[in-house]
């Protein structure tokens, strides 16, 4: 991640019940952009409220973006907006095991950050969350025209049933 948009917090300055109003301006919308991988960031907000037990921190919020992806088409850019809640927890790194031992996760383990110690990054969190809750595929309103005009068929068109239905018409004729 760009150190532009890192928002780093010291874990001892970090009290139970915080609330942080992240807003991007727009150097760090231009730098997590680049990042993701988009064609344009025009907003993005997080407001969070952290909590803290020991080392670990946990946030809670709303991620607010508007931005616009590429369709995996044309190409053409496809807005998007994004208006979700969200949890993170951040715990220290573990000590043990080597760098090839296998680490087992569970469901739950998948919004969960490490950090080092002495500092969680929230805003890298908050743009891992964004790209996670983006559309994977997104397509713009002449895709399925690109498709056709490029011969490409449609699932309809080759399901089983459309072909027996072909088929049909052609023993008709």
């Amino acid at each position: 991640m760009s150190e532009r948009f890192a928002h780093r917090l010291r874990l001892d300055q970090i009290r139970d019940g915080d609330r942080l109003d992240l807003v991007a301006d727009d150097d760090e919308l231009s730098s997590v952009a680049k990042r993701l991988g988009l064609v344009s960031l025009d907003r993005l907000e997080a407001h969070v409220t952290l909590g803290r037990a020991g080392e670990i921190v946990r946030v809670e919020g709303r991620l607010v973006a508007a931005l616009s992806q590429g369709c995996v088409i044309t190409g053409d850019p496809v807005a998007a907006h994004v208006d979700e809640p969200f949890s993170v927890i951040f715990v220290p790194e573990p000590r043990s095991g080597g760098p090839d031992e296998e680490i087992e996760l569970d469901e739950s383990d998948c919004d969960v950050v490490f950090h080092d110690g002495g500092t969680i990054d929230l805003g890298s969190a908050i743009a891992d969350t964004l790209v996670l809750s983006l559309n994977p595929y997104p397509r713009s309103a002449g895709a399925d025209a690109a498709l056709k005009e490029a011969g490409v068929l449609t699932e309809e068109q080759l399901s089983p049933f459309a072909v027996l239905a072909k088929l049909r018409k052609a023993d008709e004729a």
